[in-house]
């Protein structure tokens, strides 16, 4: 039991150590996510993209991989997730608009999550944990 109480303690002084695993958590999905439909754009295809609006779809890749890797480093956050804002509302009231909550595949849920975040990320930065906070101080102090 006193186990756990210094367990509890020690995370509760470190709680930007979990807002910083969910930046990069984050991060990683949006780079993957762009890296995929770079190399792959009929995936949007399948989530209900028209062929006549590809000439976003790589804009959309760029967008998410670039930015993706700015949440992951935690190097100008603000703007990583800024950039994706614009994709992610796209995504909520044009792409998922006919889908119900609770239905499998990319989900509404999920690009509401995501877009959560992303508000987070941009409204509040990245935290202690990140290249911004390691240049400014030289150190990372948790």
């Amino acid at each position: 039991m006193n186990q756990l109480k210094i367990f509890l303690n020690t995370m509760n002084a470190n709680t930007g150590i979990g807002y910083a695993l969910i930046r990069i958590f984050l991060g990683i999905a949006l780079a993957i996510r762009g890296w995929i439909i770079l190399l792959n754009p009929d995936v949007l295809l399948e989530l209900g993209v028209e062929r006549e609006q590809f000439i976003w779809v790589s804009l959309v890749g760029i967008t998410h991989l670039a930015g993706g890797l700015l949440l992951l480093l935690g190097f100008m956050t603000r703007i990583g997730a800024l950039i994706q804002i614009p994709i992610l509302i796209s995504a909520i009231f044009f792409v998922h608009v006919h889908t119900k909550l609770m239905m499998g595949g990319q989900s509404l849920e999920l690009a509401s999550l995501v877009l959560f975040l992303l508000c987070i990320y941009f409204i509040f930065g990245s935290g202690k944990l990140s290249l911004k906070s390691y240049s400014e101080n030289k150190k990372l102090n948790f």
